[in-house]
């Protein structure tokens, strides 16, 4: 029998690791081996036998090696993959030291930032501080001053209380924490560096504590890879200051990026003038307070402001939820605040709205999540009713063009539950009768255009997905004539086939679209300078994603430059689009996520079809006859005429045949 060696294995021998495994099933293998009759031994189409007996060996000892026995992880693995938890971004730090802040009582809190927070995050406070003999066991996992016993779990009123944010924190970072307690006449500063203890020593410092963190991730450089763009992580980190500012007006925030200041509130206590210093002045004053006879019930009271229905934007990142002080994401709630606007506000808007819920401890849970963003509510459908029934009472009493519309009983029922619903026409439209008679149109499988059979619909098949099936997207539209306008909200027009009903505003959206996309490509869209500049100031959350996008707005006609903390000046606008106010176009720009989009379209696309949502034609708005039929002509001349640049059908045909089938003409 040969050796082991090359004479079996051809360049190489048996890994070492593997060898001893190998000899101990060797023989094993070769006994079974020896069982085959010998026209069927598995060997008999190899270049020699021991060839399979390797093989064979292999395997099995390969199998062996792979098989690990249960055994307790380091304590430093196990720190880092709690961090993995806690610890998502530094957005997620900054979240950790600034809660345990205002846990501290701390009525100044200092923020600051370098690079996004990749290399440094400092939180300074003037809370009661932390005592000389118990910084370092603050930083170790579960060490916590909020909990004593299993039963504080259930009536849980801190933010800070699962004992593993400064743990996690240090376990990924360089980290310093100078504090000083009220009690105390020294301060100690402690240095961590991946964990573990480098230095303790006490210092001069006034009442309070002051974190750093430095070099986030620097020891798990898989997760300090995934990290976003300095200005993106930053943008993060200010969408949670902004709304902490707010919820907690009695301290002074103030938020520092790269050494330059970028938010500053009062501390007064007075939260329209937090609203005001966060979104502006226009916005945070134009914002509705809740009623208080209609914002308590069930043990739950609800505090907060909301936008009337004139100020909306295009997605829910404007609804902000904080339950007993702590900032919540509950798509429950949120709907409910989105029904409470049924049928007051256009398709895929969404209103603004801050919400403070306080209930007591024991109704509502907050350990279900390690980021504590998550909670659950002992009866979910009375805060839900609450909220929705809150919000929408003080839209209607306040908004005169709100409270011209009452539900009726069967649909106030509804209202209370979160039902999926199909989204309202954009106006009030709904009470029209023409509107009724129009909207009992789509269901007819006989409006298909001639020569296309209607799909028959599925039962998961909606009303939209019908109306959009039956026109095929990027066929050009005969010539039209225009008869006239149906419900302020539909052109109607005559072909050569029968008769067009026309989406006035999904169809002058489709026109700006391709005008401006058509301009963009042949070399820049033409801007119309303004004869004075138009100072615009955002929050600091929508301020830095319209720094991220300037060099891309100024393609597009829209000349923006930064003036002062969260503020521009809008220079120039599309020349097409002159009559829209700045504040609005560049509040929608920055309420499109451009960067989050699943969709990978090009950028100006995307701001291109964010522009044209504002600027288009309203449903509800009268249109002279030469104003239809320009509308119409620039249709015409569309590529994808039947659709508008979001995906709904602009056009709904109605052929002479079915016309007469209608009227059972024979």
């Amino acid at each position: 029998m040969p050796v082991l060696g090359k004479s079996v294995f051809g360049s190489g021998a048996v890994p070492g690791a593997a060898s001893k495994n190998i000899k101990k099933t060797l023989f094993v293998c070769l006994r079974d081996l020896l069982q085959f009759p010998p026209k069927i031994r598995p060997y008999k189409n190899l270049s020699h036998p021991l060839q399979f007996l390797v093989s064979q060996a292999t395997m099995e000892a390969a199998e062996v090696s792979f098989s690990m026995p249960i055994r307790l992880l380091p304590e430093d693995i196990a720190s880092r993959i709690a961090a993995g938890e806690v610890v998502e971004r530094p957005a997620s730090v900054i979240k950790e030291l600034v809660e345990n802040s205002l846990d501290a009582g701390a009525t100044r809190i200092e923020t600051e930032t370098l690079e996004g927070g990749h290399k440094l995050l400092r939180v300074r406070d003037d809370g009661e501080g932390i005592a000389a003999a118990e910084v370092a066991l603050a930083f170790r996992r579960h060490a916590t001053s909020k909990l004593a016993t299993a039963a504080d779990l259930f009536n849980i009123l801190t933010l800070g209380f699962r004992g593993e944010a400064l743990a996690s924190i240090a376990s990924v970072s360089q980290l310093s924490c100078n504090t000083r307690h009220v009690a105390e006449v020294a301060g100690t500063r402690l240095r961590i560096a991946g964990g573990e203890i480098l230095s303790q020593s006490p210092v001069g410092w006034p009442k309070g504590t002051e974190i750093c963190v430095e070099e986030l991730f620097y020891n798990v450089p898989a997760r300090r890879k995934f990290l976003q763009s300095p200005r993106t992580e930053r943008r993060h980190i200010d969408g949670f200051l902004t709304r902490y500012a707010i919820a907690y007006p009695h301290v002074a925030f103030t938020v520092v990026h790269d050494g330059q200041e970028m938010l500053r509130t009062s501390g007064n206590g007075v939260q329209r003038e937090a609203l005001q210093q966060v979104y502006g002045l226009e916005l945070g004053a134009s914002l509705l307070e809740l009623a208080p006879k209609w914002a308590s019930g069930e043990g739950l009271r609800v505090r907060g402001y909301t936008g009337d229905v004139t100020t909306h934007r295009s997605n829910r990142g404007y609804i902000t939820l904080f339950v007993n002080g702590r900032w919540i994401e509950d798509m429950r709630i949120t709907y409910a605040v989105i029904q409470a606007y049924h049928t007051l506000l256009p398709v895929n808007r969404y209103p603004i709205a801050f919400l403070l819920l306080e209930m007591p401890g024991e109704e509502v849970d907050v350990n279900v999540h390690p980021a504590k963003t998550e909670v659950r509510f002992r009866d979910p459908d009375a805060v839900f009713r609450t909220v929705q029934r809150a919000v929408r009472a003080t839209v209607v009493s306040e908004a005169p063009i709100a409270a011209a519309w009452q539900p009726d009983s069967s649909s106030r029922s509804n209202l209370e539950a979160p039902q999926a619903t199909t989204p309202a026409p954009e106006r009030q439209a709904t009470q029209n009768a023409l509107w009724v008679e129009l909207a009992s149109l789509r269901p007819a499988p006989q409006l298909a255009p001639r020569g296309e059979t209607a799909p028959t619909p599925g039962p998961q098949q909606t009303p939209s997905s019908e109306r959009s099936s039956r026109i095929a997207p990027g066929i050009k539209l005969p010539p039209l004539r225009v008869i006239g306008q149906a419900a302020t909200t539909f052109i109607i027009a005559e072909g050569p086939d029968g008769l067009y009903l026309i989406d006035q505003h999904a169809a002058h959206e489709r026109v700006l679209y391709e005008q401006l996309l058509t301009a963009w490509s042949e070399g820049g869209v033409p801007a119309q300078p303004l004869l004075e500049p138009v100072s615009v100031q955002l929050s600091a959350e929508d301020a830095a994603r319209i720094e991220e996008h300037l060099p891309a707005l100024a393609e597009l006609g829209l000349t923006v430059e930064p003036f002062g903390p969260n503020s521009f000046l809008v220079r120039s606008v599309p020349a097409t689009l002159k009559h829209l106010a700045p504040q609005d176009l560049l509040a929608d720009i920055a309420a499109a996520e451009l960067d989050r989009s699943p969709i990978r379209e090009g950028l100006e696309a995307q701001m291109v079809r964010r522009i044209c949502k504002r600027a288009a034609i309203k449903a509800g708005q009268t249109l002279s006859r030469e104003e239809m039929e320009a509308l119409i002509h620039g249709l015409e001349q569309c590529l994808s005429p039947r659709t508008c640049p979001h995906g709904r059908p602009t056009v709904l045909q109605i052929s002479v045949e079915q016309l007469a089938l209608q009227f059972e003409r024979t």
